[in-house]
């Protein structure tokens, strides 16, 4: 059959788009369209072909020996692929997974250019949690989005916008107006985007742009340019490198993602720089200099999520996911793989915010730059590592 993989099973399971996680089936073991129900059994996707980045059929896809199964394509905001939450969005570059055991994933979803937060969950229509004022004249607007690293206590919402006059951080209670808690980072005409992420350690991180200032990224006065990490009220956090100072990293152009791992040991930040697009590991107190891995066609890194055994990066140009799977000691064991490519994916998948080891909610921003379906954007759950391990390269 064109276009089934003749690789390993295991490479099978490296990634699944997802409803729930009670079990990871074929597509044989999906019902027909007509019979679909909520929280249906996952739907996988097939891995890359090893040496050329391929995927065997994707969204219909088959599994050796199986046959594929048709999705319908939407109609108008009606989308039939089981992994979409939400559609008929527009421009979601933030996402922040809400707690769960993914059983039922749920979400809040930022749109860039509106500032609407809205709260997803499959079958359901989207609510609006809150709409925070923008300006998304530039590349920034409503760019970042995370939970209180304490938010089942508080049920606060940390978002990183542009404003008129300045780059800032707003937290939001429900049913409250947004409050500033760190403003000043500079804006330019460029290098506006951040991006906004719990680091499971008990603080936020936030990526910062350059505001079109190489010299602003390298001036350890400036906010610019810079990983932060800061607490629910906007100060340095505990336990930075410098006390009193927010800065664990300088040296960033225009950060598409930020992400930690769950047992909060790791810290990824994604850069497109003029030369290539780039993903570091952050060490406090290190600069950005040396990146883990580097792209140099240029596929428009956006957001990261990291497991203990992959770190996936959106690309929102090429409009694929791509994960690059680790060794116990955090070295990368083989090139990047690609998933959710066209066709059969879903276009540029920008946002990226891991809810558990095994699943990551995700945003499109297929409607800022097109070719898009009638059910565009869309807030998907992906299901970014098997039950029980697995998903790495030989």
């Amino acid at each position: 059959m064109a276009g089934v993989l003749r690789t390993p099973f295991r490479l099978f399971t490296a990634v699944c788009v997802a409803l729930a996680v009670s079990s990871c089936a074929t597509f044989a073991e999906q019902p027909p369209a007509s019979s679909w129900q909520a929280n249906a059994p996952l739907t996988p996707q097939a891995a890359p072909e090893p040496e050329t980045g391929g995927r065997s059929g994707a969204v219909e896809g088959a599994q050796p020996g199986g046959e594929p199964t048709k999705v319908p394509p939407p109609d108008g905001c009606k989308d039939f692929h089981p992994a979409v939450l939400a559609t008929c969005l527009d421009t979601v570059v933030a996402v922040a997974a809400l707690p769960g055991d993914g059983s039922n994933p749920t979400a809040l979803v930022a749109e860039r250019k509106t500032g609407r937060i809205l709260f997803v969950r499959k079958d359901n229509q989207p609510t609006v949690f809150a709409t925070v004022p923008v300006d998304a004249s530039t590349d920034g607007g409503l760019t970042g989005l995370a939970l209180s690293p304490t938010y089942d206590e508080d049920q606060l919402v940390f978002a990183y916008i542009t404003t008129p006059t300045d780059n800032r951080v707003v937290r939001i209670a429900p049913g409250d107006k947004p409050k500033p808690v760190l403003t000043g980072i500079p804006r330019g005409a460029t290098g506006n985007r951040g991006s906004l992420a719990r680091d499971h350690r008990g603080a936020l991180v936030l990526a910062t742009g350059d505001a079109g200032s190489p010299t602003a990224a390298a001036d350890p006065k400036s906010l610019a340019g810079k990983v932060l990490r800061i607490t629910g009220e906007g100060k340095p956090a505990p336990g930075n490198p410098t006390a009193g100072s927010a800065v664990l990293a300088a040296g960033l152009h225009a950060p598409g993602g930020i992400c930690a791992s769950l047992d909060g040991s790791q810290t990824w930040v994604t850069d497109r720089t003029a030369a290539a697009d780039v993903l570091y590991k952050v060490t406090p107190g290190k600069p950005l200099s040396s990146p883990a891995w580097s792209w140099p066609e240029k596929p428009g890194v956006a957001g990261c999520a990291a497991t203990s055994q992959l770190v996936w990066v959106a690309m929102a140009t090429a409009g694929h996911l791509e994960n690059l799977p680790q060794a116990p000691d955090g070295t990368f064991t083989g090139k990047p793989q690609i998933a959710l490519a066209a066709p059969d994916g879903f276009g540029k998948v920008d946002g990226l915010d891991l809810m558990t080891e095994q699943i990551a909610i995700a945003g499109t921003t297929n409607r800022q730059t097109g070719p898009t379906v009638s059910s565009d954007d869309r807030a998907i759950a992906i299901l970014v590592q098997p039950q029980g391990g697995g998903g790495g390269a030989d």
